[in-house]
């Protein structure tokens, strides 16, 4: 996927945890690599809106846990980016031209993130429906 290792190792160790929550310390000793790796995986994991740190009442240190909606929360994420990338190629064709094969190039980029983010919302409001039916087949609230 393109991520840095440590992250995707750290990111599968919360997926394969029962409880979906570790310690920092927890996942260096799971791992076998130092604090300071996690730190930087977590960091990144928690940027991209895959995981969430909290503390646990009672609890003296942090931990890290996958997110309920990671993967819709990840997407809006990249919902966000994609509409900067619609303003930067905006830009570009301003500066550029329109008639320039540059300013086209930016056009093409333009309209195809305009149309990912025009179209992610409705497969989000599937993607929670179809969740929503899931749950009730199975009897969950």
């Amino acid at each position: 996927m393109g991520w840095q290792r440590m992250a995707a190792r750290v990111f599968a160790a919360l997926m394969v945890t029962n409880s979906g929550r570790l310690t920092a310390g927890e996942l260096a000793e799971m791992l076998s690599v130092s604090p300071a790796a996690i730190s930087g995986a977590v960091r990144y994991l928690d940027q991209v809106g895959l995981i969430i740190k909290e503390r646990v009442p009672g609890e003296r240190r942090d931990s890290y846990r996958v997110r309920d909606d990671m993967w819709y929360a990840s997407f809006l994420k990249q919902d966000r980016l994609m509409k900067v990338w619609v303003d930067t190629a905006n830009e570009g064709i301003d500066i550029l031209g329109t008639n320039t094969p540059a300013g086209q190039r930016l056009a093409e980029m333009r309209d195809f993130f305009e149309f990912f983010a025009e179209e992610m919302p409705l497969l989000f409001e599937r993607w929670h429906a179809r969740r929503l039916k899931a749950r009730y087949a199975d009897g969950v609230d």
